[in-house]
């Protein structure tokens, strides 16, 4: 680097006639990386850059937090994302973080709030979440909840969350909330939404709350955090902070911000006495499959000898009429086919058009309102909790976690 410029060094990069201060951080693809004074980062080439100091910054040693003895306890099981990250300001990098300590030093009003303690189980983009590591996630959380922890917070990322977040609804029945949490945008940037969530998710995780759900902000702006079911949420946009949202039934509660304030829905499940139970079989030889215009009934011979497949049709339910019989022979060799909607709000019904009576006669399983990643994640539940293909068919019919509603109301 011109200069030699080390990471932490003060520097004054020029783009044209603009001139800006900022802290080196380092060098990526032939392009030096600079922290604006403003919080953000930049790329431009290295040749742009001159030295103005060498940083002499030594980090501080690090001194473990007091906890309140007297508040309640809560655990965090952390999977990665954005919000499971630090910022070192002598550098502008955002690193991971996972120790109790640390993440009480970055968030010091968790404090007022609960006892924390800290596990790590994975640090992983969330794109690549499996079937395999919710097993894994809902263990580990059953073991938090058999411990004594009021309630459970899980940092994920937020592309996949409500897979997850579905997941352990179904596979955990849990007296205490489990509270998923994530951020949109890092902590590094001004408009970060790491703060509040955190903020939000442990205030949800102490309060009368008693099943899985999901915390994030409500609006765009810093005033409150929705409380979303595990089953009935969905990622609605790929960058604003307001991006979660109930689907086909209101939230069940939100939490004033900065106050804290919680108010649950009477449709909210409650805390109660008994003690968890989890049925952590899942099938992953299930699949999700959205039809489209034009597609050919021989693109469905991928998934014979699947257990189970979910399709995301039109409208009320439907694919077109010469898929009918491809359908027909998967579920005569034994897979279970379940029609939703990619309209996502509104019902599946398939006894209007006579594709949809046909669909019915073939043997495909109206999947009511429920969304189709969370019918995926259903059928991958009740597929690994029984062998036997009536019986899965059976629980699958069954409203087990408010996954979907009997019928829909006021255009939900």
């Amino acid at each position: 680097m011109k200069g030699g410029i080390s990471s932490g060094d003060t520097v004054l990069s020029r783009i044209g006639r603009t001139e800006r201060t900022g802290t080196f951080i380092t060098e990526r693809d032939g392009m030096a990386i600079v922290k604006l004074s403003s919080g953000y980062n930049i790329g431009l080439p290295r040749d742009h850059l001159s030295l103005l100091a060498r940083s002499e910054a030594v980090p501080a040693p690090l001194i473990s937090v007091a906890q309140d003895d007297s508040l309640p306890d809560l655990s965090i099981v952390s999977t990665g994302g954005t919000i499971a990250s630090r910022i070192d300001y002598r550098t502008g990098a955002v690193t991971s973080q996972f120790d109790a300590d640390d993440i009480l030093r970055a968030i010091p009003g968790l404090r007022g709030i609960a006892r924390f303690q800290a596990r790590k189980l994975y640090t992983l983009l969330s794109e690549n979440m499996t079937p395999a590591i919710w097993t894994e996630l809902a263990r580990a959380v059953f073991e938090e909840i058999k411990k004594g922890s009021t309630g459970v917070i899980v940092t994920h990322g937020t592309d996949t969350m409500a897979y997850s977040a579905a997941a352990l609804s179904f596979m955990l029945d849990t007296p205490v909330p489990v509270v998923f949490v994530g951020s949109q945008r890092s902590a590094d940037r001004p408009s970060s939404d790491n703060t509040q969530n955190a903020l939000c998710s442990a205030r949800a995780a102490v309060s009368d709350l008693g099943e899985v759900v999901v915390v994030m902000h409500a609006t765009t702006s810093d005033d409150r955090c929705s409380i979303h079911r595990g089953t009935r949420v969905r990622k609605m946009h790929s960058s604003r902070r307001d991006a979660f949202q109930s689907i086909g039934v209101p939230p069940l509660g939100s939490i004033k911000y900065p106050s804290l304030e919680v108010t649950l829905s009477d449709h909210a499940r409650r805390r109660r006495e008994d003690e968890p139970c989890l049925k952590d079989g899942i099938d992953d030889h299930c699949a999700l499959v959205c039809f489209h215009p034009g597609m050919k009934p021989t693109g469905l011979e991928l998934y014979s000898g699947y257990r189970g497949i979910v399709i995301a049709g039109t409208g009320l339910g439907h694919v077109s009429s010469e898929l009918v019989t491809a359908f027909r022979d998967l579920i005569e060799d034994g897979t279970v086919v379940v029609m939703t909607t990619q309209c996502l709000h509104g019902r599946v019904c398939d006894r209007v058009y006579d594709t949809g009576r046909d669909l019915i006669r073939a043997g495909v399983i109206e999947g009511e309102d429920m969304l189709p990643e969370t019918a995926l994640v259903k059928l991958m539940y009740v597929l690994g909790n029984t062998a036997d293909r009536d019986e899965a068919v059976e629980m699958f019919r069954h409203e087990l976690r408010g996954e979907y509603t009997r019928r829909s109301v006021n255009g939900l």
